[in-house]
């Protein structure tokens, strides 16, 4: 199966950056970004022997994030963080189990204008209070 691969680097120094592209360039990936390298054609074979070998070119403080779709429908998260590998899978099905969110009630001009003037009123006392001003609320009689 072909998919689509990117891989977002953090390298721990210059050196390791250097040795990190050389290694994605020999696999086909180009630099789309600093930091960002990318491919359209790579099977899972390929990706397995580019994780090794990053595996090997990397040391503890280097991160690393490959962001691999489609994947047998679902798009997968691998990361790279103190030497230990971590994958999330985000499924296609599970997107339809999640809850929907209500939608809001609508809002009339009025309490529109209402929460307008609130926000004006507390920015006015966070104004007050940095320049030392103490605002008293008047009473009416």
């Amino acid at each position: 199966m072909i998919m689509y691969v990117s891989i977002a680097v953090d390298p721990s120094s210059r050196e390791r950056a250097k040795e990190i592209a050389d290694l994605l360039a020999q696999y086909g990936f180009k630099m789309v970004q600093k930091g960002l390298w990318e491919s359209m054609t790579v099977s899972q074979d390929t990706l397995n022997r580019v994780k090794r070998d990053l595996d090997n070119a990397t040391d503890a403080f280097d991160r690393l994030r490959l962001f691999q779709f489609p994947m047998e429908g679902t798009l997968v998260l691998t990361s790279l963080k103190d030497k230990k590998w971590r994958r999330l899978v985000a499924k296609d099905a599970e997107v339809d189990k999640l809850p929907e969110t209500p939608a809001a009630p609508p809002v009339s001009d009025r309490a529109r204008e209402l929460a307008k003037i609130k926000n004006n009123w507390a920015a006015l006392h966070k104004a007050a209070a940095r320049a030392g001003v103490v605002m008293k609320p008047v009473r009416r009689k």
